[in-house]
């Protein structure tokens, strides 16, 4: 493939005219569900792919309810660095960007809706929540988003009561609007409304978002959109590009095994049934040592786990919680304490488990009712094992010497103080006070080293 471009010098920039003899290619990736570490990676290599392939144009079809703050910046950076136009298209129709996809879509090149979508709500979740309120700005701008001055009388500014911020409220709202602010700076588009989304919560409709200039434009399907976006003058990096998104052939990067793989041990729900083998796998192994299989697992299973958590808005207090929890119970098992030690272990895996993910966001945490059925089987796990100790404390010895006692045995010669005994197969040394002949029963009273202490039964001794 080869390109025939034409440069104009305007300035310090360069505006490129995008023209070719040959078929062009456009990439298209999908964005469905929570924007998490497999999202980003997933992006960052198609994004790669199209760039290795030469590729005119990538078109994100997008529909999030949000994600987390590390993945979306990740994928910010990417579109910001990217020398690849990025056409961001929510669809389709009731489809949503919010939260961490409003980001998105701020950032990318171009910002696409299809009708009947929506954006906005791009308040930091981890805030909801909070005993500390989220400063509520929707007074400080009107309809249009536009910011309208603060009251000069002192009696009418005292009116508007502001909730107190804690310092870290006031830290990460602050971070989130300079963030969007600076992208909607940097793409031309509606500063204003970019803070009333974070600090109100505020969302759009396509519609609105088109008038108020918080996206570029509204296309009813895939083919309008490349239509309308033809001849469409964006900037990369230092130079300006004018889009020729016309004849150009299609192809869709979807995730491969690698990133599908990453979406699954990612996910919390699965990363904390990772977890739970992993433990449960390690205990049965010392319990059992030379078992192997259950070694091998845990291991495999508690390594995996590890590595989601370290993607994840992990609390590690949780995690700790967790973990003294099922060693609480664990010993429990190995040293009988009345349940103290068992009772203590679930209640600390339990509210480990709750407070193990640290983030409110769709799709990233740990369902109640998971925890619930987990918690449950664990404590009737442990109520098992403490019914099997009371039932052996109770049952009498079967094996080892101390099993000897009050059993019977056949004498093998006659004896007036010391002999030979037969006993479960076994010829035994044994004492006895009384002479015992050849082959007359004895009744085993105590073991004294290797020597049995015998008397014979009430039978012979009536013989």
């Amino acid at each position: 493939m080869f390109f025939f471009i034409s440069i104009v010098t305007s300035g310090n920039t360069e505006i490129v005219n995008q023209t070719t003899k040959t078929e062009s290619l456009s990439v298209w990736l999908e964005i469905d569900g929570p924007i998490g570490p497999a999202t980003a990676d997933y992006f960052h290599v198609s994004l790669k792919k199209a760039h290795d392939k030469n590729a005119r144009v990538v078109v994100v079809k997008m529909d999030t309810p949000g994600g987390l703050d590390t993945s979306m910046r990740d994928i910010i950076k990417d579109i910001l660095s990217s020398s690849i136009p990025v056409v961001t298209y929510v669809a389709p129709g009731g489809a949503r960007a919010a939260s961490a996809g409003t980001y998105i879509l701020y950032a990318s090149h171009i910002a696409a809706m299809a009708p009947g979508t929506n954006l906005g709500a791009a308040t930091p979740v981890n805030l909801i929540g909070s005993k500390t309120p989220i400063p509520d700005l929707k007074d400080k701008f009107n309809n249009e988003g536009v910011e309208t001055p603060e009251p000069i009388d002192d009696d009418l500014r005292n009116t508007r009561k502001k909730p107190p911020e804690s310092a870290m409220t006031h830290k990460v709202i602050n971070d989130a609007t300079a963030y969007l602010r600076s992208l909607a700076k940097l793409r031309g588009r509606n500063e204003e409304w970019a803070v009333k989304a974070i600090h109100a919560a505020e969302s759009l409709p396509a519609e609105e978002a088109l008038a108020m200039n918080v996206i570029d434009l509204i296309a009813v399907d895939e083919e309008d959109l490349l239509q309308q976006i033809n001849g469409r003058t964006i900037q990369l990096a230092n130079k300006a590009l004018v889009l020729d998104t016309q004849a150009l052939s299609r192809e869709n990067i979807v995730p491969d095994w690698r990133n599908k793989f990453l979406a699954v041990i990612t996910n919390p729900s699965v990363a904390y049934i990772l977890v739970l083998i992993g433990l449960y796998g390690l205990f049965f192994e010392f319990s059992n040592p030379g078992a192997i299989v259950p070694g091998v697992a845990g291991g495999i299973a508690l390594l995996l786990a590890l590595y989601a958590f370290q993607m994840l808005p992990v609390n590690y207090a949780g995690l700790g919680l967790m973990l003294l929890g099922m060693i609480l119970i664990i010993s429990e098992a190995l040293v009988p304490s009345f349940g103290a030690l068992g009772i203590g272990g679930i209640i600390a895996f339990t509210v480990g488990s709750i407070i193990l993910m640290d983030t409110d966001i769709p799709g990233f945490g740990v369902p109640l009712a998971l925890i619930a059925s987990v918690s449950i089987t664990t404590t009737a796990v442990f109520l098992l094992i403490v019914v099997m100790l009371v039932k052996a404390r109770r049952q009498p010895v079967i094996s080892g010497s101390e099993e000897l006692v009050n059993a019977r045995a056949r004498a093998l010669m006659d004896f007036d103080h010391k002999g030979v005994v037969l006993i479960h197969g076994e010829r035994w040394n044994a004492r006895s006070k009384v002479a015992v002949k050849r082959d007359d029963e004895v009744i085993v009273n105590s073991i004294d080293g290797l020597t049995l202490l015998v008397t014979p039964t009430n039978k012979n001794d009536g013989d």
